[in-house]
């Protein structure tokens, strides 16, 4: 059993921590160096993933009758217009121009190294251009691919990336880019702040690229303020308080993008990815506005069906469970920031 205790405690001495030294001494790392998360330690042992391998999915026969697609709207007209806007190209990866900046969370294009991609791309991959930012939220292959972060790279040279502690060389190695700030959780990265400001906050997930890396490269969300609004990207988290914190830190959150799908089962999948009732309860506890689900239909991760996540949240919208708007985006659906 991994000692996932913090005895120690790190960030960016060149970034602005946004709460005070009494209240945060940085983010946590155990004995060995390693990042933790400051609420649910987690450590992804072997057995764990080999007991969820032999056990029975009571989704089985549902997923081999399932036919059931996310749309997607084959447009790339909001490339070239100047509204602000959030689209969703696709599991984690969104289009979003706010105040006149543009930026790309997460991207992925094609296929998230072995897992076979469900939903198709709205725009071609080379029409994405003119990024100002790039947010990796961490190293998982469905939200950090080496091929579609070399595509950004070859068609925004001028981009900078956004990312956590200790990835800039995995995104050097990618991009072959100078321009890439590591933070570390409750840290404002440098931008210019009369037209966009940008936080990293803590997620609750892990990190591995390899069979020896885990959780060496740090994982995390974003707060982006912008034009008067806000807007929380989780990247990967399971539930937790810092949900809630978020809407004591940002108390006029927009838009809340969460996660939503890869959650079942829910003993093996819910220490990392939050599933529809408890993004929605998230939602409620960080009070924002508009609650735009990601992270599923895209990519078969787990043994709930690839419309499961969505069926749940109309079933708990119709039942007057969600506080807010939902907004159920088609992939290449274009949402105006208003």
């Amino acid at each position: 059993m991994e000692n996932l205790v913090p005895v120690s405690y790190t960030s960016n001495p060149a970034l602005r921590t946004i709460l005070p030294d009494e209240k945060w001494k940085g983010t946590p790392l155990d004995a060995k160096g390693r990042f933790i998360n400051h609420e649910f330690p987690f450590w992804p042992y072997l057995k764990d993933v080999l007991k969820w391998q032999v056990e029975h999915n009571p989704y089985k026969e549902i997923k081999k009758q399932e036919r059931w697609q996310l749309p997607v709207r084959k447009s790339n007209s909001f490339l070239t217009s100047s509204d602000d806007v959030i689209v969703w190209l696709g599991h984690a990866t969104f289009f979003i121009r706010i105040n006149g900046v543009s930026l790309l969370t997460d991207p992925v294009f094609g296929n998230a190294g072995p897992v076979k991609r469900k939903a198709a791309l709205p725009v071609a991959a080379l029409d994405i251009k003119g990024l100002d930012y790039v947010l990796i939220s961490h190293n998982h292959r469905d939200h950090c691919d080496k091929p579609s972060l070399k595509i950004v790279a070859s068609q925004n040279p001028q981009t900078t990336y956004l990312t956590g502690l200790r990835m800039k060389g995995l995104l050097q190695d990618f991009t072959k880019s100078t321009q890439i700030q590591e933070a570390g959780w409750y840290q404002q990265y440098i931008t210019d702040n009369s037209k966009i400001k940008v936080y990293y906050l803590p997620s609750r997930h892990w990190a591995r690229r390899g069979l020896t890396d885990t959780n060496t490269q740090l994982w995390g969300a974003y707060i982006i303020e912008a034009g008067g609004k806000t807007i929380y990207f989780s990247g990967d988290t399971g539930y937790g308080s810092h949900l809630k914190q978020v809407g004591e830190l940002f108390p006029q959150i927009d838009y809340c993008i969460i996660g939503v799908g890869a959650f079942a089962p829910r003993w093996f999948m819910g220490s990392n990815h939050i599933a529809p009732d408890d993004a929605v309860k998230g939602f409620y506890e960080m009070k924002a506005k508009n609650m735009i689900p990601m992270h599923y239909g895209t990519f078969d991760l787990s043994d709930e069906p690839l419309s499961e996540p969505q069926r749940m949240l109309i079933d708990l919208k119709e039942k007057g469970k969600i506080n807010g708007e939902l907004k159920l985006l088609d992939i290449g659906e274009v949402l105006p920031i208003g």
